[in-house]
């Protein structure tokens, strides 16, 4: 790296501050967490998924698919459920978080629950997406400090201050249109490396001619992940189907998109563009791995420079090595977007649930005229708290990064439970619903423990059917809630039946076109081995 590469990065930080200045003035917690609900479906859309795709999707995805030992394209079958899950999210979830009127889609569940189910579920999210956001910025960092040489607390000050400050400056809008921005870098840098990569291997029939088939195998029919097999076509469906539904509809820092969308019909769409873009970005993600793969495996001293045991260092040693300078700013400029996106959705969502919980818990005075401060102090706090768990990082075991995932799968299908009854069988006994979602966590922790055949995308289902099988079987003898108006069910009452028909029709053939791919790709893959 030299001065135009710093210089990029410089600019870029200086723009990503502005949007702090530019946004800073809000008078309510609704200005602040939720844009004023003035926001619509392009920019959230592009910030859902620049919080999805985060640094560690930017390095990972390209790296398992084009270096790691048994990787390949199989990635892609992270993304077959997404389509359905949203539809489930968009017709079912989405219209009544949003008619709530709450910045935390916890207090829904207050309304509906209690005090008591609210809290646990709001407690498992904050210190697990807290946990998380701070190991995803140690992972972050100790990358770019082994790479490309950027100290390691530089790094961490770099993507953590300058996050922390136009995120807590300027709230929701802040953070949209930075996402928005980002997402823009992110695509762009693939894009770039892509081009670059394909041209180092001598196009795009040399690439064809070299590329390991074995690594374009991408649907798994046979594996179904109760013998210590993983990414089989099933586990991936239906467990997928279950995380990405309690991903984006009951997850603050995905669902708070939705609140802060103008009108539902503006929800709709973002999900729907959602549906639709994220498998063209993962397709280019893993592309860009096999093409870089490629470059690396036939060049021993590039090859030399990755450690075995590190395989994601593979995109950023390319960056640092084959591209010119000031293409290597932008891609660093990249992969930090990659990153800031998913910490500043983090700290505005852990700041909207953490503000709202000390109120209506009564440890906190409401204060209208101190809200926006009270506010920015809460993203100050979780800032500080990311930032020190990534310090820390360090002296927890490096299977931590991977453990993340399974946390979420062993949290995401109970939440999806609990949210789930909460809409379509409100009258379900609060406690009822609190020990099936105290089980179905459990559950899952055995599993992980006892059970390790067991592929921990079915963590998901399997926690949701445990948590919402013995909370309606012990409603019964503990009885049902009373019925009265306020648990009536909502409905997608705006949407017409043809609006509702078109989006199943498009997200639906989505699906569709995601399954024929991976076969595409598995007949391609199977023509060629011997």
């Amino acid at each position: 790296m030299n001065w135009l590469d710093y210089t990029v990065i410089v600019l870029y930080l200086c723009g990503l501050l502005s949007f702090g200045f530019l946004f800073r003035n809000q008078t309510s917690e609704k200005d602040y967490f939720l844009g004023g609900r003035q926001l619509g479906w392009f920019p959230l859309s592009l910030s859902v998924m620049a919080t999805q795709l985060s640094a560690i999707s930017f390095v990972s995805a390209p790296a398992f698919v084009g270096l790691r030992e048994g990787g390949g394209l199989k990635w892609l079958t992270y993304e077959l459920a997404v389509p359905l899950a949203m539809l489930f999210v968009m017709f079912v979830i989405a219209p009544a978080l949003y008619r709530s009127g709450h910045f935390s889609i916890y207090s829904f569940l207050e309304d509906r629950f209690g005090r008591s189910t609210r809290m646990l579920v709001s407690v498992f999210f904050q210190v697990v997406r807290g946990f998380a956001t701070g190991m995803m910025v140690y992972a972050m960092a100790i990358i770019l400090e082994a790479v490309v040489g950027i100290p390691y607390w530089q790094s961490v000050v770099v993507v953590g201050v300058v996050t922390l400050l136009y995120s807590a400056m300027g709230g929701m809008k802040a953070v949209v249109w930075s996402d928005a921005i980002q997402m823009v870098l992110i695509f762009g840098g693939l894009i770039a490396v892509a081009i670059f990569a394909l041209n180092d291997v001598g196009g795009v029939s040399s690439f064809v001619d070299q590329v390991d088939r074995s690594r374009l195998m991408t649907i798994d029919w046979n594996s179904f992940g109760f013998s210590s097999d993983e990414f089989g076509f099933f586990p991936m469906l239906f467990g997928g189907f279950v995380l990405y539904a309690s991903y984006y509809g009951c997850d603050q820092s995905q669902a708070q998109r939705i609140l802060a969308a103008k009108d539902l019909s503006a929800v709709r769409r973002l999900l729907l563009a959602n549906g639709l873009m994220r498998f063209p970005i993962v397709v280019l993600y893993c592309v860009v791995g096999l093409i870089v793969g490629v470059s690396v495996v036939n060049d021993p001293g590039l090859m030399s420079s990755i450690p075995a045991d590190r395989p994601d260092f593979m995109l950023p040693v390319y960056i640092l090595e084959r591209l010119p300078n000031g293409v290597i700013g932008l891609l660093i400029v990249a992969i930090l977007s990659a990153a800031m996106s998913s910490v500043s959705s983090a700290i505005n969502s852990l700041a909207a649930v953490t503000l709202d919980d000390l109120q209506t818990t009564g440890l906190l005075k409401r204060d209208e005229a101190r809200v926006v401060s009270r506010a920015r102090n809460a993203s100050i706090v979780w800032g500080i708290a990311i930032l020190g768990v990534s310090f820390f990082g360090g002296t927890i075991a490096p299977t931590v990064i991977e453990g993340i995932n399974k946390i979420g799968s062993a949290l995401y299908g109970p939440v999806l439970g609990v949210f789930a009854m909460a809409i379509l069988l409100p009258r379900t006994n609060p406690t009822a619903v609190n020990i099936g979602l105290i089980s179905g966590l459990a559950v899952n922790l055995m599993l992980w423990n006892f059970a390790p055949q067991i592929f921990w995308m079915w963590w998901n289902l399997i926690g949701l059917v445990v948590t919402c099988g013995l909370a309606i079987s012990l409603t019964i003898p503990l009885g049902m809630r009373e019925s009265r108006a306020s648990l009536v069910v909502v409905t997608d009452g705006d949407a017409t039946d043809k609006d509702r028909g078109r989006m199943v029709m498009i997200l639906c053939t989505a699906f569709v076109v995601m399954i024929l791919t991976g076969l595409a790709f598995n007949m391609i893959a199977s023509a060629s081995l011997p």
